[in-house]
């Protein structure tokens, strides 16, 4: 975690630790496979290494591309920034960029891949739904994601997750796996290993996913104070979102991860497999967090 106000997620921390390791294992071994597949080292270790480049240096910039953001000036959002400013301050830590994505969606994300290169962007459709509090609530739980640092890790597993689905879908137009001289393995190897991959990388990112959403809702309401403004917040954008167009929620759903609240409705059959745990179990957390806040203030 960087040198931040935040407290130190020791669980949190286990789990990034815990993924790192798979995913760089999870390379190992699709890097291999890609070698074989091509029948050239240098052409399956840069492509190995070429997307998770690709992802890790240019993560932010593809995240606000992908959802319209732009980044903003205190000029152009002098009370959002006021508000960004405000609660580094409280966190002592460095001030991420600002971005501000139109569309009704509401909704908000942090990226980049260290805390100095962060940028925290919100949705239009947020800041008209959400008062003062609770946008400061949402992006308060943004920050924690910058000063854990898991927006990186997720970033390295949502790259091996995509490099594995481009594989599978289009190695059949790389020449089917063997080079000239008959060697390398058959595509249906290439596949298999592909699929193995993309599911195995899919679970870690859920385990990880699920616990850094309740690890950053902790992180936001101890630095506001105020768990009942995100909890507000959550029930707020979790019942607009059925609101949204089915066609703007699937445009989102690279993003769905990095969300504040994932772009989908509750009553889908994507929620069963959601990046983030229910919002009941969020509800419960804030409301916890609540108790011990008003405890610890009868108690002084």
């Amino acid at each position: 975690m960087a040198r931040t106000g935040f407290r130190g997620d020791r669980g949190l921390s286990w789990r990034m630790g815990g993924v790192g390791l798979g995913l760089g294992a999870l390379y190992v071994l699709f890097g291999a496979v890609l070698i074989s597949f091509s029948g050239s080292a240098l052409m399956g270790i840069v492509i190995t290494l070429g997307l998770a480049w690709g992802q890790w240096f240019f993560s932010d910039r593809l995240a606000l591309r992908s959802i319209g953001g732009q980044e903003v000036t205190p000029q152009q959002a002098p009370e959002l920034h006021a508000m960004i400013d405000r609660l580094c301050l409280m966190a002592d830590m460095p001030k991420p960029r600002v971005a501000v994505a139109d569309t009704a969606m509401p909704n908000a994300f942090a990226t980049g891949r260290t805390p100095k290169r962060a940028v925290v962007c919100v949705t239009t459709g947020i800041m008209q739904r959400l008062n003062r509090d609770e946008l400061e609530a949402v992006i308060g739980h943004e920050l924690g994601h910058v000063a854990n640092r898991d927006v990186s890790v997720m970033t390295v597993a949502s790259s091996l997750g995509l490099l594995a689905g481009f594989i599978t879908r289009w190695g059949f137009f790389f020449g089917g796996g063997r080079n000239r001289n008959g060697n390398g393995v058959p595509f249906i190897v290439v596949f298999a290993v592909s699929m193995v991959v993309y599911f195995v990388s899919f679970l870690l990112t859920r385990a990880l996913s699920r616990y850094r959403e309740l690890s950053a809702d902790r992180s936001g309401a101890a630095l506001t104070g105020n768990p009942t403004a995100l909890a507000t917040a959550l029930m707020k954008i979790s019942g607009d979102m059925s609101r949204i167009p089915n066609s703007q929620l699937r445009d989102a759903q690279a993003l769905s991860a990095f969300f504040f609240a994932p772009a989908i409705s509750r009553e889908s059959i994507s929620a069963l497999f959601s990046t983030h745990p229910s919002l009941e179990r969020r509800l419960a957390q804030l409301q916890e967090l609540g108790a011990q806040i008003d405890r610890g203030t009868t108690a002084g």
